[in-house]
């Protein structure tokens, strides 16, 4: 007979210990985290910061959170699904939309912790780099975070940095380097990596949608039509010629008004085709929508049941 070694036998599954179920979902990796939200002995219960940044298919989330032993607390939230109300119909998962979402989060935190007229931020937006901490300010520091991005890759040029670039503009100290930037190329040493501020410039402002919406105007008309109908359309509400001048506008209303706004939601009455209100009707057709049975009806059925019994028991 051949020789198998048990690899994984008793002591093994007796020693088995399962891992964090968010963990086995994969998401979220706690030795990061942990390192993320330890906090020094001497600063007993003192907050850490994060910005959290998260990129769902649909849209950016921007938060500013801190851990607690009852789970994190959100200080402050912003959506790219805001950038509606600024003019934005489309777009919200794009590089220059992470970008407004970090400045509207930044904008609206300040203006909440009142150092809005402190700390304004970048005067221009250039991709140039940005440190809030060398502006001194007489009685407050600024406002302090680190930056959270999940299980995302940290890929040059990945969206959830346009969120670390718009937040650092806005007026919010994040620790950070030029190093995953677009527009970042490594050297072989230190010295010889480069950092060209105007291709990060040309991200944040949509530049890139620009010439591709050009060239495939000219190329390809009905691929164009397929592709950016919407992008058009989006123009044409907004009043402005180019994806570059629809961003120079968002981010300036930000800057006016980033307060966040409820939106209110008007209930229409339900229309039923039935005495019991289980038969909904709607303008597109009929459907059934199961309800509990009252006590009553639950009488009658035992009523219904009990004769039904009574009368099979007689014929017998």
């Amino acid at each position: 007979m051949v020789f198998i070694k048990v690899l994984k036998n008793k002591a093994y599954f007796k020693r088995y210990q399962t891992k964090f179920r968010r963990r086995r979902e994969c998401k979220t990796n706690y030795h990061s985290r942990k390192a993320l939200i330890i906090q020094d002995l001497n600063k007993y219960v003192t907050p850490k910061y994060r910005l959290v940044a998260r990129i769902t298919s649909g849209k950016v989330i921007a938060q500013i959170a801190y851990a607690t032993l009852k789970g994190d607390k959100i200080l402050a939230q912003a959506t790219s699904a805001e950038l509606k109300k600024y003019g934005l119909k489309n777009g919200f998962t794009s590089y220059s939309a992470a970008y407004a979402t970090g400045l509207l989060l930044s904008r609206r935190l300040l203006k909440q912790l009142k150092l809005d007229n402190t700390f304004k931020g970048v005067a221009k937006i250039d991709g140039n780099m940005y440190d809030v901490s060398t502006q001194v300010a007489e009685s407050r520091r600024p406002f302090t975070a680190v930056l959270d991005i999940g299980i995302r890759r940290p890929t040059i040029g990945n969206r959830v940095f346009a969120v670390l670039k718009g937040a650092t503009d806005g007026g919010i100290h994040i620790p950070h380097s030029s190093r995953k930037y677009p527009g970042y190329s490594k050297g072989a040493t230190k010295k010889d990596s480069k950092y060209d501020a105007g291709i990060h410039k040309k991200r944040i402002y949509g530049s890139h949608i620009d010439d591709y919406m050009k060239t495939l105007k000219k190329d390809r008309a009905e691929d164009y039509k397929k592709q950016f109908s919407v992008w058009d359309n989006t123009l044409k509400d907004a009043k402005v010629a180019s994806v570059e001048a629809l961003f120079t506008k968002i981010f300036e209303e930000i800057r006016k008004s980033p307060d966040f706004q409820k939106t209110k939601k008007e209930k229409k009455a339900v229309k039923y085709d039935d005495a019991r209100k289980t038969v909904v009707v709607t303008s597109k057709g009929k459907y059934s929508r199961a309800r509990k049975l009252t006590r009553e009806e639950r009488r009658q059925n035992v009523t219904k049941k009990m004769a039904i019994l009574k009368k099979a028991a007689a014929g017998k």
